[in-house]
């Protein structure tokens, strides 16, 4: 695909801190995570940087609830050089989590939203602007005079690329004017030839982001993954209310399913009795999926006191009131964990203290898969080398 041969130069760390998924972007964050003695594991669980990951939750939820993405002025004061790490950090913080998650429709959503803020930050940012677009574009030309007046010229190459993928007469070649393999994006529709140009390069960012997802989702363990469980759920549970419409979560194909969900549900099915905890748990951890309320309610319609209208009082209840599941320790406990020592692999593990990991671990396998089906996982070990930046 075309690309600079040469990535420029960029010295400013308030602009790498501003764009921090540019291809710079990853040494920068190497470098903030090393003058600052912050380990990964820190960026995870240290509370002195609790407003890094507040900040990259913010980043999150702007990308799954804000129609337009992220919004550009939801931006921290980057003339400080803590502004600048924790704008940096928090992008890192972020892309972790949806990492973890294995969850495409997160990827996809927050994938846009860094994107869709990058187009907008260009399309008023004329001082980066050359810099930015010289670290996406295999080359770039700029004719006229003043901010508004520029008329800028790609490579037809990458015009070709990444015009397919926005709609509108604008953008068929045929509709561009084209001189010695150069394509212009002059202005039009009120926008500038800088914002139209933005455009183009908002395709290429995305496909940056997303190639850079996938190469750290196949690398990332079962271990360092769990670890972003509690995030993970808030935002893809988030997101299952943003889309209620769409077919539930990956996590809800039932091969992915802990025993102990399973083990309530067939046991339900079945007519048997099955505790309170085993109850309040089977809907917590349907609410936890993003399965229907519905589908929740019917889980419950062979129990020996099945009662409809109380059934539907209860399961929304714990839907509206956002109940946590159980974890491990707490079915345990209540006699809900149906496993013993060797009847798992992926429960016998040490660091499973929740079904919610469970989950995520399928996934993650079963991606895995997909991609590499040659490749054995090892039940206890995995790669680190996507646990950084």
């Amino acid at each position: 695909m075309p690309m600079p041969l040469v990535l420029p130069r960029i010295d400013d760390d308030g602009l790498l801190a501003r764009y921090p998924f540019l291809p710079q972007g990853s040494e920068f964050i190497k470098r903030v995570l090393e003058e600052n003695g912050i380990s990964i594991e820190e960026l995870i669980e240290a509370p002195w940087l609790e407003d890094v990951r507040v900040r990259g939750r913010i980043r999150l939820v702007d990308s799954v609830l804000q129609e337009d993405g992220i919004d550009e002025s939801s931006t921290i004061d980057i003339s400080t050089e803590i502004g600048r790490m924790t704008e940096a950090l928090s992008f890192l913080h972020a892309m972790l989590v949806v990492c973890a998650s294995f969850d495409e429709r997160l990827l996809a959503r927050w994938i846009e939203g860094e994107a869709g803020r990058a187009d907008r930050l260009l399309g008023i940012d004329s001082d980066s602007f050359p810099l930015i677009s010289g670290s996406y574009l295999s080359g770039i030309r700029a004719d006229g005079n003043g901010a508004r007046d520029v008329e800028y010229w790609v490579p037809l190459a990458d015009f070709v690329e990444l015009c397919p993928r926005i709609s509108g007469n604008y953008w068929r070649l045929v509709n561009r004017p084209v001189i010695d393999g150069w394509v212009c994006l002059d202005a039009g529709a009120g926008e500038s030839s800088r914002e139209r140009t933005a455009r183009l390069i908002k395709e290429r960012i995305r496909e940056h982001l997303h190639q850079g997802c996938l190469d750290r989702m196949e690398r990332m363990d079962d271990e360092f993954a769990a670890r972003f469980a509690e995030p993970v759920e808030r935002i893809t549970g988030l997101l299952s209310e943003r889309v209620e419409a769409e077919m539930p979560m990956t996590a809800a194909i039932r091969e992915d399913w802990p025993p102990c969900f399973e083990s309530a549900v067939s046991e339900l099915n079945q007519g048997v009795n099955v505790n309170h905890v085993g109850r309040v748990f089977l809907a917590a951890f349907s609410r936890a999926l993003g399965l229907p309320r519905e589908q929740t309610c019917n889980f419950f319609a062979n129990a020996p006191d099945y009662d409809a209208d109380t059934t539907t009082y209860q399961v929304n209840q714990i839907y509206e009131r956002g109940y946590t599941p159980h974890g491990c320790p707490a079915l345990k406990t209540n006699a809900r964990c149906p496993v013993q020592v060797g009847d798992d692999p992926l429960c016998d593990q040490e660091w499973m203290t929740h079904p919610l990991k469970y989950i995520r671990a399928k996934q993650r396998r079963r991606y895995q898969d997909t991609v590499t089906p040659e490749a054995p996982v090892d039940e206890g070990k995995g790669s680190s080398s996507a646990n950084s930046s």
